[in-house]
């Protein structure tokens, strides 16, 4: 072999060790401890797929409604009205209670007593303020009739009435029954109140505007059970004894 031949051959090596060189450096190469990129789509699906079982879907549970108790099978609805007639004592206002349950499965005795109050309120001003239209829808027709009757009276004389209801501090049910189709609720009212009454010159006749009184109202409300009219109207009023 020549020199010129054997100074070829080494030219061309250098020139192949470099071009793989390049190669490499573009490409990388695995060793086998390579990390993975931080999404692998191969680590998802083994996830998804769950230790031992690759493509199988769990089925619902089968039987779970045989094995429903009777509560679990009730209604939202049914199942508050059972509970809370547990909650009602067997005493006369609670027997009576239960029978408006039953016929009525919308009443509530909480929701009657926040019902009552924000009633006894409109009431007393209403009255107070002589307005026999806002008095009507509220009241039955014996119970209008005294109120409109008081309120005529009083305008009559060129009276006029102060009332300011500093608050209720008490409103209990205290009886409760159906007779027939109708839901009679009675409720006993505390409260503080200034009553002043003015004649047509303003001079005080009657009351003092300094002084809070503590009245006790006893009122009665009925509402027909059949009907679609969920108010209830006032139909007695005393005093206690």
């Amino acid at each position: 072999m020549s020199d010129a031949n054997f100074i070829e051959i080494v030219i061309l090596a250098a020139v192949a060790a470099i071009f793989i060189f390049k190669l490499r450096s573009v490409l990388g190469k695995r060793t086998g401890h390579e990390k993975r990129p931080d999404f692998d789509p191969f680590k998802q699906n083994e996830d998804a797929a769950g230790p031992g079982d690759d493509k199988v879907i769990q089925l619902p549970e089968r039987g779970r409604a045989a094995r429903l108790d009777e509560t679990e099978l009730l209604q939202p609805e049914e199942a508050a009205a059972e509970a809370e007639a547990e909650e009602i004592d067997d005493s006369p206002l609670g027997a009576g209670l239960t029978q408006i349950r039953l016929a009525d499965r919308d009443f509530d005795p909480k929701g009657f007593v926040a019902g009552a109050r924000g009633a006894f309120e409109m009431i007393i001003g209403a009255f107070a303020a002589g307005d026999v239209k806002a008095l009507r829808p509220l009241l039955a027709n014996d119970v209008y009739d005294d109120f409109s009757g008081a309120i005529k009276d009083r305008e009559a004389r060129k009276e006029s009435l102060e009332t300011t209801l500093i608050g209720i501090t008490a409103a209990d049910l205290i009886e409760a029954e159906m007779q027939q189709k109708t839901a009679f609720v009675t409720v006993k009212f505390v409260s503080e109140q200034v009553n002043v009454t003015r004649d047509a010159e303003g001079r005080i006749v009657d009351g003092d505007p300094n002084h809070v009184a503590k009245v006790t109202d006893i009122w009665t409300f009925a509402r027909n059970t059949r009907s679609r009219d969920p108010n209830w109207a006032l139909v007695a009023t005393r005093s206690p004894n």
